[in-house]
This record gives C-alpha cells, sequence and structure tokens, in this order.
C-alpha cells in the first residue's frame, strides 16, 4: 500500500492544491484532489487484469473549476434539492441561494464541491486513508450554524473504496453529505453505460414534479421503469422515456431510490455490473436513499481526461443521500442535524469482477 502527494494545480486565490493517490498491493488505485474532494480517478482490473480508469473526469484544475456537473465531487450543506430555495427548523425559515430556477441544488452558489479541504493521510496495515477537513460557517449559503466536516476515504486490498462522512455543528441545522462520481466500469474513455447492467435494492423511489422536486409520494416500483430489482441493462431502461412521464421529468434516470434494507446498517444497496469487461460495482450504505443518476444533461463541450468527449450518459452517478427536499417533507427520513450530534455515515464502492459474461 502507499499514498503518493503530487501538486495539481493553483487557485486564483494563490492556494495550492494537491492530489492524492491511495495505491492497493494489487496495483489499483485511486486519486483525490483536495479541490472538492473531488475523485479524479479509479483504476481497477478487468476480468484480464488489465487496468482501466473507470471514473470520469478531467486533467486540470481549470476544468474542474470551470466545467459545471459536479465531476467526482464531495456534495454539501445539502446533496440534491431543495424546493423553493427555503426551509423552516424549529420555527424559522432559512433563505437558501436558487441556483437552479426556484430551487437549490447541490448546496447553493459556493457548495463545498468549491471548496478546498485541509488534508492528512493516514496508513495502515492493507488500507490507505486521505482525510479531508473543512468549515462551513454560520450563515453559509444561508445555512444555520458553523459545521465541522470530516470526509475520509479509505481503499483496501480488496478494492474497496470507502467514504466515511461526519460532521458536527453548533446549532440545529441540516445536512445531506454524498459524493457526485461518475462511473464507467467499461472506462471512463469507452462511450455509454448503457449496457451495464443495474440492481437497485429499492421497492418504492420518490416520485417528482417537472423540476425535480419530489411531491412527497413514495411510489411502488413495480410495472415501472424503476423496477431495478432484479436488474436491468440501462439502455432498455432508458429506452422507455416516451412511456412514463417520470422518466420525462428527468430525462432519464435522475431519481432518489428508498433503500430497502433502510435502518439495518450498512446495507447492499446497489450492483452495477458491465458484461464486456467483467468489472462489478456494489454499493453499500447505511443511508437511505440513493439518485441514481444516468447522466442525461453531460454534454461533451468540454474534453475529459485523455482529451475524450463525454456526452449523455457516458457515466452514472450513484449518490448516496438522504431524500431530496427533506427539509421541507417531514414524512421524509429526517436530515436534521442537532447542535452537539454527530452527521456519521458511510458509503462503500466495492470492486470485483465476473469471470463470465
Amino acid at each position: 500500500m502507499s499514498i503518493v502527494r503530487a501538486p495539481f494545480g493553483v487557485m486564483p486565490s494563490g492556494e495550492a492544491v494537491d492530489q492524492y493517490t491511495l495505491q492497493n498491493a494489487g496495483g489499483s488505485s485511486v486519486s483525490i484532489i483536495t479541490y472538492g474532494g473531488t475523485l479524479t480517478a479509479i483504476r481497477v482490473p478487468d476480468r484480464a487484469g488489465k487496468l482501466s480508469d473507470v471514473c470520469l473526469g478531467f486533467d486540470t484544475l481549470e476544468k474542474y473549476l470551470n466545467v459545471p456537473g459536479y465531476m467526482g465531487a464531495l456534495i454539501g450543506r445539502y446533496a440534491n434539492r431543495i424546493g423553493g430555495a427555503r426551509f423552516t427548523l424549529n420555527g424559522k425559515t432559512y433563505s437558501l441561494y436558487p441556483n437552479e430556477g426556484e430551487n437549490t441544488l447541490h448546496g447553493g452558489k459556493v457548495g463545498f464541491n468549491r471548496k478546498v479541504w485541509a488534508a492528512q493521510t493516514v496508513s495502515e496495515p492493507g488500507v490507505e486513508r486521505l482525510v479531508l477537513t473543512c468549515r462551513s460557517e454560520d450563515g453559509e449559503e444561508g445555512y444555520p450554524g458553523a459545521l465541522d466536516v470530516r470526509v475520509t476515504y479509505s481503499f483496501d486490498d480488496e478494492d474497496e473504496l470507502t467514504i466515511h462522512y461526519e460532521a458536527v455543528c453548533d446549532q440545529d441545522t441540516v445536512v445531506n453529505l454524498t459524493n457526485h462520481c461518475y462511473f464507467n466500469l467499461a472506462g471512463h474513455n469507452s462511450g455509454t453505460v448503457e449496457d451495464h447492467v443495474i440492481q437497485i435494492n429499492a421497492d418504492r423511489f420518490t416520485v417528482v414534479r417537472p423540476d425535480s422536486i419530489p411531491t412527497g409520494e413514495l411510489r411502488p416500483v413495480d410495472g415501472t421503469p424503476f423496477d431495478l430489482r432484479a436488474g436491468l441493462r440501462i439502455g432498455d431502461g432508458l429506452a422507455r422515456i416516451g412511456e412514463d412521464e417520470q422518466m420525462r421529468f428527468g430525462k432519464g434516470y435522475d431519481h432518489n431510490f428508498a433503500i430497502s434494507c433502510e435502518g439495518e446498517g450498512v446495507v447492499k444497496a446497489v450492483e452495477l455490473y458491465d458484461p464486456a469487461s467483467g468489472r462489478v460495482m456494489e454499493t453499500f450504505t447505511d443511508m437511505p436513499g440513493v439518485q441514481f443518476y444516468s447522466a442525461n444533461m453531460l454534454e461533451s463541450d468540454f474534453a475529459g481526461k485523455d482529451g475524450v468527449m463525454y456526452g449523455h450518459h457516458a457515466g452514472l452517478c450513484l449518490e448516496t443521500q438522504f431524500f431530496p427536499d427533506s427539509p421541507n417533507r417531514p414524512e421524509f427520513p429526517s436530515c436534521t442535524l442537532r447542535a452537539g450530534q454527530k452527521y456519521d455515515y458511510t458509503t462503500v464502492y466495492k470492486f470485483s469482477v465476473r469471470e463470465n459474461a
């Protein structure tokens, strides 16, 4: 195991940004930059043992600064959407920055994806850890309380990438942290993920309005393109956009799935499989939901790593999280973090191979 630190660029303010690469004994590795706590590369083997980078991203800091899409970044204070860019807590209404129409998306104007995080490394037998920390001051982006955040990336010899999210606040607030990595198990430069097979352990999903704000309804997946319990080729699901209003609203998959085993600790929520390479990625989490986004709005206006022009469905996101608009939906699992309590959640992306297609 090893951790290698290298300069990645300099912010307009003059602040340096570093990249940390965590490599295991088998040669697999993950890379993270301190800007946005962004995952820039995940290199894992296929069924023939060939390493490929399965994480979409960019070669330069300038691209991460200027290209929209939250590519690989840590998201906060509140991942996903808050309707009307406001919420009420303890009888007081807080106004947020509306950066998606009338709503707030992924933390607002300057979310955690725009911060340069402090970093330290921890080496233990069989696992390397990168610990990132930042502070969100009281009133930042409209949220109450000074919030101290700690996110630990761990990578081990079993090709398991673990993200441990922790936070404490000096006032009652709302928190919803996630990572916005775009995965393509065939390789970031391989085209679309339409041939991937996805299985999500969810009996229900959050129904949304045309602006992707939940209505409050948790609809059974039975008989819909959202029934992914037995596994479905993603392209086959996307082909049903014309017959399903919810798919049309999202321009494909951009919905939160209510994990069926929520409340039972860290459980398997998703299995993703690429038949061509044999790569498998299992997602484990103790969060109540996972947002499956099939990169419906990903544009090819900017070249990604190695000059690759990414486009629609070039990757997919599996964002473990509280449900969208939970601060305004008391019927949803609560995202309220009380003063002095600890926000403490874990997500694991476990990579392996299936020998036979």
